[in-house]
């Protein structure tokens, strides 16, 4: 509910201001680690960046060290000891997200998407603009319908319906559903 007070306030403030960035994150660097295609959510994580007056680096698997065997865990601690405050990654590895954010001490971790495991910053999006539009999603059912047992965006957004105090459905052939 914080967060998404947050996000309002943020939206309400860039809609109302003859400025077009906000100095909440001045000074703030966040790196943008993406190890798999994207362009929606790589776009989303750099614009909000930078109307948060950040600096934003995108980093992407190609051309980087990685290409040279270096490990994913040598990529987290190289970008940690460069300075990135903040470590927003997409990987097609699940749980690659919370590895980083184990073994990094001083820079935050998003995950923007790992495997078939996780893509809360798309959930929360989704959550985000059920809410918009319907008030509370307390006490309200939510239908999600397809492939649900690969779906990362599907697998995050059933936790935070739950977190929401919100009653998910799952509709789909009984070999999608988990």
């Amino acid at each position: 509910h914080t967060l998404f007070e947050t996000a309002r306030d943020i939206k309400t403030n860039l809609a109302n201001r003859t400025l077009t960035n906000l100095p909440i994150l001045r000074g703030v660097t966040i790196v943008t680690l993406f190890y798999e295609p994207s362009t929606r959510t790589r776009i989303s994580f750099e614009i909000a960046g930078k109307k948060l007056s950040a600096d934003v680096i995108n980093v992407s698997s190609q051309g980087s060290s990685v290409e040279k065997g270096e490990s994913l865990l040598d990529t987290f601690l190289t970008l940690e000891a460069s300075g990135a405050d903040i470590l927003v990654i997409r990987h097609n590895q699940s749980g690659a997200s919370y590895m980083a954010a184990k073994h990094l001490t001083s820079t935050s971790v998003i995950n923007a998407g790992d495997g078939d495991h996780a893509h809360p910053t798309q959930a929360l999006l989704d959550l985000f603009t059920i809410e918009n539009h319907l008030g509370s999603l307390r006490g309200r059912r939510v239908v999600l319908v397809g492939d649900i047992i690969h779906s990362r965006v599907a697998r995050s957004l059933l936790l935070g319906l739950q977190l929401m105090e919100a009653e998910a459905i799952l509709c789909g052939p009984p070999t999608l559903l988990p």
